[in-house]
């Protein structure tokens, strides 16, 4: 792994002439991105972001942290007790930079004999089960993870708007398999990351998946272009 996602990240908060990151999906041409996007205060972030950030409580797990933005507020505004976890080596090394105190390398599934009382998966956090049929093995660690009335916060989109009627996109779906699962590549620098999986889940997806490995699934808020917010807990 090159970890362009974290050299990018750790590359503004050091001020080395950071770039903006292209992003390409396996059904949307490159996108560029600004990193600093990435660095948003509470204020800038999307209504279901700043939602999620309200209900969290008790101990927290911030999973896929980026550059902390999340666990900074919580940490520093709401005197919460964050631990935040990413794969991303240097993006951790920014977190532990601006200020986080309990940062970790570390993949969710990794964790062991530990309890939270919030999960929080943010910025399509759906998106590190890779695949549908990866998901319930996210859900069974992440309820093994949680506290006694403890909570998933988690969002995504349902991106069955980007596939038109007449589109050659549209007549895949069923081919495929599961619409959401998608291969993203990223590009920083001049480099190019190897294409990884990721998966946006429409709600109804998720509420299923979730009762089926025995978590309740309650829809918190929905976004103005087709991502919402859930509850997770059992």
């Amino acid at each position: 792994m090159k970890d362009l996602f974290g050299k990018a990240i750790l590359d503004f908060q050091t001020n080395n002439y950071p770039e903006d990151l292209i992003t390409e999906t396996s059904i949307s041409e490159a996108d560029e991105m600004s990193v600093a996007y990435l660095f948003r205060t509470y204020e800038q972030m999307p209504k279901l972001e700043q939602k999620a950030l309200e209900l969290a409580k008790g101990k927290i797990l911030d999973v896929g942290c980026g550059a902390g933005s999340h666990s900074l507020f919580l940490q520093n505004e709401i005197n919460l007790d964050v631990t935040s976890i990413d794969i991303s080596p240097k993006a951790i090394k920014a977190c532990e930079l601006r200020g986080l105190k309990k940062t970790r390398i570390q993949n969710v599934v990794a964790i062991e004999k530990e309890k939270f009382d919030t999960i929080l998966l943010l910025m399509n956090g759906t998106g590190v089960f890779g695949t549908l049929k990866q998901t319930p093995k996210f859900l069974q660690k992440l309820k093994s993870l949680l506290n006694p009335n403890g909570q998933i916060l988690i969002d995504s989109s349902d991106i069955i708007y980007m596939f038109d009627d007449d589109s050659d996109l549209r007549k895949s779906i069923n081919v495929k398999g599961y619409y959401g699962e998608l291969t993203f590549t990223i590009l920083y620098k001049n480099e190019t990351e190897d294409p990884f999986p990721w998966l946006y889940l429409d709600y109804n997806t998720l509420y299923n998946v979730a009762l089926d490995n025995d978590l309740q699934c309650e829809l918190i808020l929905e976004g103005e272009h087709y991502d919402y917010l859930a509850k997770m807990y059992f």
